[in-house]
């Protein structure tokens, strides 16, 4: 687990709002059981355009999340798998542990906290 540095291409860094994690097969589980507040894991591959418009813009959104959890689609073919990924880029919503579902949403902001506020009102779940 570490924190996501983002660069422009003139090399400035991009400040970032939330906390931004790389996560893998490896160590998912263990840290979404154990991170406190609410985490949105956003599963992306570096061949879709959807996605590195998601991964340059999301973490500059005012979300009510504490965290942005990247998870590469293309090496974390288990979670993949165990999340039920069909497209690209694809939300999910943890909070204290508990998985609260898939986020069914456009990219923007307004429509994201929406979405978040749908998924959150349910009843949570065990993680996939």
């Amino acid at each position: 687990m570490f924190a996501n540095p983002r660069c422009h291409e003139s090399g400035i860094a991009e400040i970032s709002i939330v906390t931004e994690l790389e996560l893998s097969d490896l160590d998912a589980d263990r840290h979404l059981l154990d991170l406190p507040g609410t985490s949105l894991l956003i599963f992306t591959t570096v061949g879709c355009a959807s996605c590195r418009w998601a991964r340059r813009e999301l973490p500059r959104v005012l979300l009510p999340v504490e965290r942005l959890c990247w998870i590469d689609a293309g090496i974390s073919g288990g979670l993949v798998q165990r999340y039920e990924v069909f497209h690209l880029p694809a939300m999910f919503v943890v909070r204290d542990g508990q998985f609260h579902g898939a986020l069914r949403s456009s990219l923007y902001r307004d429509d994201l906290i929406q979405a978040l506020d749908r998924v959150l009102s349910r009843p949570a779940e065990e993680l996939p």
